[in-house]
Parts: structure tokens; C-alpha cells; sequence
């Protein structure tokens, strides 16, 4: 019988996850250069309406010489996932860094760490690749703006420009073609 529960429990993490990775974040996420940032404070508001017992904790920090790694677990739906951040600017870690720096890194730690339950996670991806060369994909763009400008209301609205978000992000003029056209259309719907 409590094996029964444990393979029960089991199964509901993972419908969680698998429900948790396609929830659509590209309107609360911040570009940054090359770099999109999903806010901290809406990862945790919606973490905590998906499980309102989830906790976090900060594990301390660890120095690399003169750079700093910081660390957070994340509990949530019955399993604890920890990601690592060094503090860092652009990329590259900071040497020295000060209390403002070490906090808005253990910020990104924990969004990071709420990511790896699925809640944004598709953000981080390739995130250990080396930088490719740069694509032109406004052929593609000129194809989801005509599938934005179909949309019939807010939510196939969202669920279009998340698609054409993830498949064109790595074009900057590209996405900013298919911004335009879900503002246009956004306002278009009244929303």
C-alpha cells in the first residue's frame, strides 16, 4: 500500500511538471543585451498559487577566489531542486561584489531554482552553449505575424507569441517584428 502512494505522489509531480513547463512567461521576463530574465517576484507569485506550501532557502555562498557562487533550493510539489548562480554582470562574474550585487544574483539564484520545477525553465535553455552566429529569421517572422493577426482573443493571442517567441528569439529584429504585431493586435482585442 505505501509503495501504491509513493508511484501516486510520483505521478502528480510529474503531471505538475509537465503542466508547470508550458505555462507561457515571455510577458514577465526583461531583456537584458543578449540576455532574458524571468522576475523573481512573479516566479514566486505563481509558485506559490501552483503550490502554496512551497519554501526556499539560500544555502551559503561560495568563493572562487575573488568571485562569489550563491545558492538556492526551492521545495515545491513534494521535491527540492537547488540551482547555483555565480554574481555576475553580463555574463562575466564580478570580483568583489557588493551586498546589492550578492542579493539581485541570489534573486536571479531563485527564479532559476523555481525555473527547474518547469516554470520558465525553456528560458535557461542553451544558456551553456557558446553564442552561435548570428540568423535572420524575418522570413519566419513574416509567417507568425500573419498567425498573430489571426488571433481571435487574448488567449490564442499569448499562446501564438509564445511559440513565435521561442522559435525566433535568437533574431532580435525578428521578435521585435512579432512584438509589434501582438501590441497591434493586443489593442485590437481591447486588451
Amino acid at each position: 500500500m505505501q509503495q501504491k502512494m509513493k508511484s501516486t505522489t510520483k505521478e502528480k509531480v510529474m503531471k505538475t511538471y509537465q503542466e508547470i513547463r508550458t505555462i507561457n512567461v515571455n510577458e514577465n521576463t526583461e531583456k537584458k543585451g543578449k540576455f532574458t530574465y524571468l522576475s523573481w517576484a512573479w516566479a514566486v507569485d505563481q509558485l506559490l498559487q501552483l503550490d502554496p506550501a512551497a519554501t526556499w532557502e539560500y544555502k551559503d555562498p561560495v568563493y572562487f577566489a575573488e568571485t562569489l557562487m550563491v545558492f538556492c533550493s526551492v521545495t515545491a510539489f513534494g521535491k527540492t531542486m537547488t540551482a547555483q548562480l555565480p554574481v555576475m554582470n553580463m555574463n562575466k562574474a564580478i570580483p568583489n561584489p557588493d551586498a546589492f550585487q550578492v542579493n539581485t544574483a541570489m534573486q536571479r539564484c531563485l527564479a532559476k531554482a523555481i525555473a527547474l520545477h518547469g516554470l520558465g525553465l525553456y528560458i535557461y535553455a542553451g544558456e551553456d552553449i557558446p553564442d552561435e552566429e548570428e540568423v535572420d529569421l524575418t522570413g519566419q517572422a513574416d509567417l507568425w505575424v500573419k498567425a498573430i493577426n489571426t488571433a481571435k482573443d487574448i488567449d490564442e493571442l499569448k499562446t501564438i507569441y509564445g511559440n513565435a517567441y521561442h522559435q525566433l528569439s535568437k533574431d532580435k529584429s525578428a521578435v521585435a517584428k512579432i512584438s509589434a504585431a501582438k501590441d497591434a493586435q493586443k489593442a485590437k482585442l481591447g486588451a
